[in-house]
């Protein structure tokens, strides 16, 4: 009898970017809810506490094929010059539920990650949306300038983080994605100027004060999943159109919300799950900011892993 590992693909994170564009990945996302998905039927993730941090486990199953992530989540890693958040992610035959692929999970998140929040950018932002500013010098701060500038057209961007040495070189390495666009180094009042505004840090605090978001304003909260732990001002919350992945998720793990609600600001029957905002159940209010909270789901990962592993059959690169 064959070996469990006999025929499994192994794709690294080269062959994952090379196999999905961003562009791509976000039209994965975009059609899989719009085609009648729903991110409520995810099975919750599994977290662990461990020394070092947590463990993640994120499954999902989607049309003919089920997934596994195993992320860890270690906050002293950017100090030992690690990513903050690694993984391995597994694709499972959906019937036998035989492994067939095991890919880099650190890649694939950083990819459906902003894949996500440009899907529902893509619906919330103004059309003529230009100006955005980045919280968050990391890997996703950076691949959100990518994600964003796949769906709007992008003429100022500004970089925003503690560290000045940092947020001058992610600026650096924005203006790839950007290189018509006036990229610097920000501050929290560039805000106030701001049709997109994208939070990819590890605050636990505001940011930044809810008076400097305009109504035009699309923002987007990804740095925690954590009840506790928040970006965004809950005053922000109150006046904005919320959306979140799904009820669920917003009650256990979008702090932002979970706080904004406590504070008396929201009520958690006035979010919206970003499925009805993508296939139009929903109308999007542009006569105030528009608030997505995301905190990741395994579907998200199976979208995008899917993606890789067809396009890899059909002879994109990658070791088998």
């Amino acid at each position: 009898m064959a070996g469990v590992l006999d025929s499994i693909q192994l794709i690294d994170g080269v062959a994952v970017e090379a196999r999905v564009t961003m562009r791509a990945a976000i039209r994965a996302v975009q059609e899989l809810v719009r085609g009648g998905f729903d991110p409520d039927s995810d099975p919750p993730r599994g977290i662990v506490d461990v020394p070092g941090g947590q463990l993640l486990l994120m499954p999902s199953a989607i049309e003919g094929l089920a997934g596994q992530k195993l992320a860890t989540v270690a906050p002293g890693n950017p100090a030992r010059g690690l990513e903050r958040i690694q993984a391995v992610y597994v694709v499972l035959d959906g019937d036998t539920l035989a492994p067939v692929a095991i890919m880099d999970g650190t890649a694939l998140t950083s990819l459906r990650t902003p894949a996500v929040s440009a899907a529902v950018l893509d619906a919330t932002a103004t059309p003529d949306a230009s100006s955005l500013v980045v919280f968050g010098t990391g890997p996703q701060g950076l691949r959100h300038v990518e994600a964003t500038a796949a769906v709007r057209d992008l003429r100022r961007v500004r970089i925003v983080g503690r560290d000045r040495a940092k947020a001058e070189r992610a600026s650096d390495a924005a203006r790839a994605y950007v290189p018509h666009a006036d990229v610097a180094v920000g501050g929290p009042d560039d805000v106030a100027g701001a049709d997109l505004v994208v939070c990819a840090s590890t605050a636990t605090e505001p940011l930044f004060g809810a008076g400097l978001v305009s109504d035009r304003a699309a923002i987007v909260a990804v740095g925690s999943h954590e009840p506790d732990q928040r970006e965004l001002p809950g005053t922000l919350l109150g006046r904005a159109q919320v959306i979140v992945e799904t009820g669920r998720i917003a009650r256990t793990e979008a702090g932002d919300v979970i706080m904004a609600v406590a504070e008396g600001h929201l009520s958690h029957d006035d979010v919206v799950p970003m499925a009805r905002i993508l296939d139009g159940r929903q109308p999007v209010r542009f006569d105030r900011p528009r608030v997505f909270k995301t905190c990741g789901m395994g579907w998200q990962d199976l979208a995008v892993a899917r993606l890789a592993l067809e396009t890899g059959v059909a002879g994109a690169g990658g070791t088998d």
